[in-house]
């Protein structure tokens, strides 16, 4: 994989640094692209929580395009320590969180804070991407009522769910790689 980088905003261009070992599998460029496209402008603002964050490379993007806050969680010290790296690298060093913590213990505790986007990109073949949606599906507040969550999977791990609080909507298909679109549903109104 070649080097990652921050493709538009204040930090575009700036290089990232990869996690020591073979732990994750960042986005590559194309699929980042293609999903801040999806996002556009509605990214500005939001507050953003980027799951099993890895070299942080969605969130910071998020950040250098605009959002009002990021929270990253990983718990890989190298991955935590990587995402540190690469803020300093950016420059950013307001409205951020950055977490040494199980994603899963996080999810399963009370909401601190309601996120407009939650990215998840576990690593792949070990169904943690389902236990993750399953795990927002059972505490739906992590979310603000228009929210969405996006699962990142290699396309094979794909697999419909049984949710009670989450619709998936759409899903996009970039070589190997998926992307699976979640949102809060609807209350019916009366």
């Amino acid at each position: 994989m070649s080097r990652l980088r921050v493709i538009s905003g204040t930090a575009r261009g700036r290089k990232l640094s990869l996690v020591p070992g073979d732990s994750t599998r960042p986005i590559s460029d194309r699929v980042k692209e293609a999903l801040f496209n999806i996002l556009g402008l509605e990214i500005n603002g939001a507050k953003v929580l980027d799951l099993f964050a890895g070299t942080g490379s969605v969130g910071i993007e998020a950040l250098s395009r605009g959002a009002a806050f990021v929270r990253f969680i990983d718990r890989n010290r190298l991955a935590i320590n990587t995402v540190q790296q690469n803020l300093a690298t950016t420059g950013f060093t307001e409205n951020i969180n950055v977490l040494q913590h199980d994603a899963f213990a996080v999810l399963a505790s009370p909401p601190d804070l309601h996120f407009d986007y939650i990215y998840v990109a576990p690593p792949q073949f070990h169904d943690l991407w389902k236990q993750a949606i399953i795990a927002l599906d059972k505490n739906p507040d992590w979310l603000v009522a228009d929210g969405w969550v996006i699962a990142q999977i290699d396309f094979k791990e794909y697999e419909a769910l049984p949710l009670n609080n989450l619709d998936e909507f759409d899903q996009r298909k970039y070589g190997n790689t998926r992307l699976v679109f979640y949102e809060r549903k609807q209350l019916a109104d009366g």
